[in-house]
Formats: C-alpha cells, structure tokens, sequence
C-alpha cells in the first residue's frame, strides 16, 4: 500500500495521469452489459499486470530441485537401469570406438593437431536426453578450428595450435552452458535450414579439396586458402604425385566399393540380401565398420613396405609417433590475448555446432519415439566443451555417423558412451605403436569418403526449388560465397539474407479485405435438386432443423487472391462495413504497412459523410483532390453519392500474438482520421479473435474494445452481442438446454422460424442460467469471440440506425 501511495504521488510529480485511460470507460458499462446478459452469468475480465507476470515466473523449492535435478538426465533413467541392458551397451560402445578410432584421427589432422586430440571422450552420457547421440571430433568442427588456429598463429601472437583449439572449446562451452541454464534452446530455432545446408555442403566441398593434395601426395600446396584457390593449385601440382596417390586412390576405392556392397545387401531387392532381418544388420554393422577394416589393412601394408625404413625415407607418408596416455592434461590458456584473437572466429563455430548437436539429437529421437530437451543438450555439449580441453580436447558435436552406428549397434542407454570412452582411453595407453605405420593418404581417403555423405543430394535441391525459389537462390549464395570467400563468409551471408527476407515478409505483409460467404457442409451424399435449393437463397433456413444441408458464414479475401474457387460469390455483410485480417502479426514494422492499407481502400470504396463546400477552389487544401461529380440532383446521383458512409471496421487479430506502442499508436491515428472522414456519424471498432490478454490490455488502454460515451448516447438501442457456453461445475448438463455460441438470428438473412426457435432456446435455457456464463468479459464487448460473432454485433447495431442500407 505504500509502495502503491509513493509511485502514485511521483507520478503527479511527474505530470503523468495515471488513470486517464480509465476514464474514457463509461461508468456504467458492466452494469448495462450485465443487464442485458442476464439470467446468465457475467464475466469480468481484469487486465493482466507486470507484478501478475513477475509472480507467476517466481519458482518455488520444489520447482528449484527439480530444475537442478533436470540439469543430469542420467539420474532418472540410471534408477531404472536394467543389467541385461549392460551387454547392449557395450556392443553399441565398443562398435562406435571402432568407427571412432580412424575418424578421431583424421579429424584431428584435420584440425592441424596431433592425431590423439581426436580421441578424447566426452561426458555427453551425464547430461545428454538421446541415447543415440555420439559426441567427437567431426569434420566440419574439425576444419572451422583448423582455420581458427592458423589464422591467430599468422597473428605472431606466441601460442601454440593445442592452446589455441583447447581454449577457443572452452570458449564456446562457456557459450553453451550460459544459454542452457537460461533455458535459451529456443533460440536455435532462428538459424534458418537453409543456412546449416549451404554451409555444410560448402564445407564438405571445401574439406575433400583440402585433402586433396595429402591423397595424392602432392606437397606445397596451401590448403588454408579459398577453395578455388586450393582446387587450382592442386591442378597445376599434379605432375608433382606421389606413391601416396596409390595408396589414397585405392583406399578411398575400397571404402567406396565396401559402401556400395552393403547397400546393395542390405536391400531386400538385392542378390546378397536376406529377408532376415538380421542379415540386414549384418550388412549394417559391415558397412559401419569400413573405415576400422580400411586402415587396418593398410597399416598392415604400411608396416610391411616400412618396418625398416626410418621416417623420413618411408615409401610414403605415415603418421609416426603418437604419445601415449593423457600427456596433455593442464587448464585452457585463458589470456586476454588469446580470448580477444578468438572471439572473431567463435560465432561461425557456435552456430555449426548447435545447429549439428540439435539436429541429430532431434532426428534420433523423432525416429525411435522420444524427445529431446534443446536447452538440456546444450548443456550437455557445454560440458563436454568445457571438461574436455582439461585433458587436451578441442571442440566437438554430435557425429551423424557415429549416432548412426550406435543407434543400429542396439545401444539402449547412453550408458553406450562409457564403453566408447574406455576404449578411447585403452587406445591411447596401448595401440600408439600400431597407429606409428597408418598412411597418411589413407586417412586422407577416409575425410574424402565421409564428408562425400554431407553435400546435399540433387533431389532435395531440386525439391528445395519446388517449396522456396528464394530459399534455393540463397542455398548458393551461401555455396558459392564459402567456396570463393570463406566458410564463415558463406555463414554469415546466408544466416543475413534469411534474416532480411524474413523481415521484409513481415513487414511488407499484405493484410486482406474479407468478405462474407455462406457455406454448406455435407456430411453425406446430396441430390442435386438439395444443392440447388439450398444454394439459390443464401438464408439462415438452411440451418434449421430437419434440414440437411447444414451452413455457416465464413470469410474469404475480396481480391480472391486465394485458393478457393473464384466463381464463389464474397459480398461484404454491409455496405460501409469492412473486415480486415492481419496476414502475419501487428507491431512496429508493418503497422504503417496496414495502416495506410486500410486507410486507402476504405477512403476509395466509402464517401464522406460530410461534403466540404469551398466557397473558393483555391481554398481547397493542396494535398485534397476534388472529386468528380460528387452530388448532383435526386435524379442523376454523382459517383461519389453511389457509395455508401464508413460505418464499422471490423480487425481479424487471429494471427496477432503480440503488440507494442508503434502498432497501438498506429491505430489510435487511424482511428482519428477515419473519425473526421465519417465525421458527424461515428465509426464503430470491433476485434475478433483478441486471444493474447497483454494484446487486449494494449487496446483496452488506447480506448478500444468498448464504447465511447457518445457511442452509448447516439445509438438509440445498444445492443452488443456476448457469447455464452456451459461453465464448470459438478453437476452433468446431458439434460440441460444447449446455448448457442452465436448471438440470436436477426438481420436480412434471419426469418421468423428462426428468431421464434432461438427465443424458445435462451427462455429454456434460463432455467439453467446458473449454469451458463459469458466466455470473455462483459466489460469488453467489442472483442469477439470470431469474426462471426463481430459480423453479427455490427450487423444488429446498424439496424438501429435510420440510415442503415441493407442489401
């Protein structure tokens, strides 16, 4: 109370009126709209409030404990943990190290480090929603860091390439773990598809040209470069090749040729398949296990051809020495330096390795039935993000093929990860002498092969044309833009032009003019002769009982710029009457779209009221054209008397879930032009479809949804329409009277069975008035339930109105 007497006196201090919008509310509205409603129940709607709203996002203990419970996933499915699940998961974990172990490698070259940085596990299991999910190293994370590191090694700054990717990880954790427990997932949703496409095929394109010059054995070639730049060098070295090309080209054969073979065994129609379906798993597990098969053949050949030969004076290029165990165990080099050179490169990084995590997580759980928490699984990369480079790691995201593989694997928990960390770890202490002979062509070939399955496929191009030209233009700006500029160029470029299409489509939006159409439901075979007797008089009879061809008012654009059938007749419910349907929102950016919309057409189908007589022409303002022939005589009316007075505008908000000053100001000017083109009549505003109650506040404060004093005191019978349903309560209302949603029959299209029949229901139905209430409040009886229920409200007041034209 005295916090309320204080805001209150600076209020006046401040020459602010705090309840002038009240008073433009007549002081017995409620009263008479409760009088006219009963015997039914009244409503009283009250305005949401900022203190309302601060309340009901106040989290109370348990809400507290549960969200911290909700931050480990693993604690709800780990109580329910099976033993005979135990053996699943470990196939799916060890069958996923083993497609790991051969892409952790040649990613992490990829990234321009040590082979071991690929084989870091990860603590997804702890925090993740998807069982399916694999966090690593990938490809396209892998070359963002890779041409990180090299462009702050090119700044001379003194850190080393291990610094560099552990602390731009750490960096971009930071990032996730703030927008996780924000509960900020939603936000992902603002990078467009088309953006994440054009990247990664980009990125695909740029990787394979890349490794390259490696599959080949061509030296000198700089492959940080634009793509073109490295596909024209790699031209113009040819004569350069090496032995390694041999081993490269063979092995990205024999990956192929194993790829094309399981496919072709895994399907039904094939030779080499079985209708069993665990043959078919067989294939799967074959064709998963490609890489692991690959490198092991040619690390037996490599160390075959190399075993007495020293490095330097291989045959062909080998990866050589790998350290053994967690040797890179020390904390992210968070200098400012550093984080200020790294802070440039983290939006391009962040954005690819949302957009990959979310994605898969998403499509695992669509394809086998559950969902997936956004804001936890960025919480879950966070961690891995942040707790990974303490042992050496560099960034990483879900692996499509790894989720993959352990998702045909049969894992059944994300226990799976545990056993795919164990051998990762096993690896490092134990398998660094074999990995010593593993070609370097041949790891070239498996980047090749794997991003191959990332550029997107001509179909869905095609089929991107068929939804969204514009959507396809941008597809290649982005393409094209990656390949000649950079990847984060290309990015950046897509995600801006997806953002100003986005924003010119709301702002330039073209809002419709609707009209009325009366529509007949057949809910089983008519004859002819019923269609054409229904159809010939566009009447409420056809609703009547006994009838079979049931009908209903719906709305339909005027300009028939639509799907429906353009020969269907759309007429305005009355002359003078306009309906007006906002296509996608109302704020800010599209108000004075609208509001110049409604402005023009209504001033061209309408006359003023009032015709300005000019003693002079030259005393006719310089912005107001004469019209011609505006009245002449009785017998010869002039254009303008042919059209009818502005008598009501009625706005469709059904697609309006939000508004501000800028929209509510617009109308408010609106309205006052509209009141001196009508001027003395007064035009009558309706809302139809005003779900969203800070929406109904915004009008209700801008002297909308109710009427003026002088609206009550010109109209000589005010009758507003409320609609009523059946309220809550213990007793069943099998037995008692139905109400009708819509108002009583009246109008031209009404006839005396059907006023007859509705009196007859609402006198029954007051038997049960207890039972029955208004659905929105009385105090706002210009907010409609639907466009029908506003049709109708303004239909029954200008009939008290002598002037009232009724076609």
């Amino acid at each position: 109370m005295v916090a309320s007497k204080i805001l209150h006196a600076l209020a006046r201090g401040l020459g602010i009126d705090i309840d002038a919008h009240k008073r433009t509310v007549p002081d017995n509205l409620v009263q008479q709209s409760a009088e006219l409603i009963s015997p039914f129940e009244p409503f009283v709607e009250e305005p949401p409030t900022v203190k309302g709203w601060l309340l009901n996002q106040r989290m109370s203990r348990r809400g507290i404990v549960s969200y911290f419970i909700s931050l480990f996933p693993f604690v709800n499915w780990i109580r329910r943990y099976k033993p005979r699940w135990l053996f699943a998961d470990a196939i799916g974990g060890c069958t996923l190290a083993l497609v790991a172990i051969p892409q952790g490698l040649s990613y992490a070259l990829l990234a321009g480090l040590s082979p071991e940085y690929g084989l870091y596990a990860s603590l997804y299991w702890i925090f993740g929603t998807s069982k399916e999910v694999a966090v690593g190293a990938t490809a396209v994370v892998s070359l963002l860091v890779g041409k990180a590191t090299s462009n702050i090694i090119d700044m001379h700054l003194g850190f080393t390439r291990e610094e560099i990717a552990t602390t731009h990880a750490f960096l971009a954790g930071c990032i996730f773990l703030l927008m996780g427990l924000l509960k900020l997932g939603w936000a992902v949703e603002f990078i467009p598809h088309v953006a994440t496409s054009a990247f990664v095929t980009a990125a695909a394109i740029t990787i394979a040209l890349g490794q390259a010059p490696t599959l080949l054995g061509i030296t000198g070639i700089y492959t940080r470069g634009p793509s073109y730049q490295v596909f024209v060098d790699t031209c113009k070295g040819l004569g350069r090749t090496k032995v390694d090309a041999a081993v490269g080209l063979t092995a990205l054969a024999l990956l192929t040729f194993i790829k094309r073979l399981c496919e072709y065994g895994g399907t039904p129609a094939g030779n080499l398949s079985s209708r069993r379906k665990t043959r078919e798993k067989v294939w799967t597990t074959i064709n998963s296990l490609r890489f692991l098969f690959m490198v092991s053949l040619y690390i037996l050949i490599s160390f075959l051809v190399n075993r007495n030969v020293p490095l330097n004076e291989a045959k062909f290029r080998i990866l050589g020495q790998i350290p053994a165990g967690f040797r890179r165990v020390r904390p992210p080099t968070l200098q400012p330096d550093l984080i200020k050179a790294l802070l440039p490169e983290l939006p391009a990084a962040a954005i690819i390795i949302i957009i990959e995590h979310i994605a898969i997580a998403k499509s695992f759980g669509r394809k086998h039935g559950y969902s997936i928490s956004t804001s936890q699984e960025l919480i879950s990369i966070a961690a891995t993000n942040i707790a990974g480079p303490f042992v050496g790691a560099y960034a990483s995201t879900a692996s499509f093929g790894g989720s993959a593989v352990l998702s045909k694997a049969g894992a059944r928990t994300a226990l799976a990860g545990v056993f795919n960390a164990c051998v990762l770890v096993l690896t490092l202490y134990v398998l660094q002498p074999v990995l010593y002979w593993i070609p370097m062509a041949s790891l070239a070939a498996l980047i090749i092969h794997a991003v191959t399955n990332l550029i997107e496929p001509p179909a869905h191009v095609f089929r991107m044309w068929l939804i969204s030209p514009l959507d396809f233009t941008i597809y290649f700006v982005g393409v094209l833009t990656s390949i000649f500029s950079s990847l984060e160029n290309g990015i950046y470029a897509t995600i801006a032009l997806s953002s100003a299409i986005l924003l010119i489509r709301l702002a330039r939006a073209q809002g419709r003019f609707l009209g009325r159409v009366r529509i007949h439901h057949y809910p089983k075979p008519i004859r002819p002769e019923h269609v054409a007797s229904s159809s010939s008089s566009m009447s409420a009879s056809n609703t009547r009982k006994g009838s079979s061809v049931p009908s209903r008012n719906v709305f339909f654009p005027l300009d028939r710029k639509d799907a429906s059938n353009p020969l269907i007749r759309v007429e305005l419910p009355r002359p003078g009457v306009f309906i007006y349907r906002f296509p996608d929102g109302f704020n800010y950016v599209n108000q004075a779209q609208h509001m110049d919309s409604l402005l023009e057409h209504i001033k061209k189908e309408t006359r003023p009221t009032e015709i300005v007589q000019y003693e002079q022409p030259s005393d006719r303002p310089w912005n107001e054209v004469a019209a011609p022939n505006i009245l002449e005589t009785p017998d010869s009316p002039g254009i303008q008397a042919a059209k009818p007075t502005l008598k009501a505008l009625i706005l469709d908000f059904s697609t309006v879930n939000g508004t501000d000053t800028g929209a509510i100001d617009g109308l408010v000017e609106l309205r006052e032009q509209l009141q001196r083109w009508a001027k003395p009549d007064l035009v009558q505003w309706h809302f139809a479809n005003v779900e969203d109650r800070w929406v109904r506040r915004a009008l209700a404060v801008a002297g909308f949804g109710y009427p003026t004093n002088d609206e009550l005191k010109g109209s000589k019978s005010w009758s507003p329409v409320f609609t009523l349903a059946q309220r809550e309560g213990r007793q069943k209302m099998g037995n008692s009277p139905l109400i009708e949603s819509s108002p009583l029959p009246t109008g031209p299209d009404a006839n005396v069975d059907d006023v007859e029949r509705g009196n007859a229901g609402v006198e029954g139905a007051s038997e049960g008035a207890g039972r029955v209430a208004a659905t929105h409040g009385i105090n706002y009886p210009n907010f409609h339930v639907d466009l029908a229920a506003a049709v109708e409200a303004v239909i029954g007041l200008a009939t008290t109105d002598e002037d009232c034209l009724i076609i």
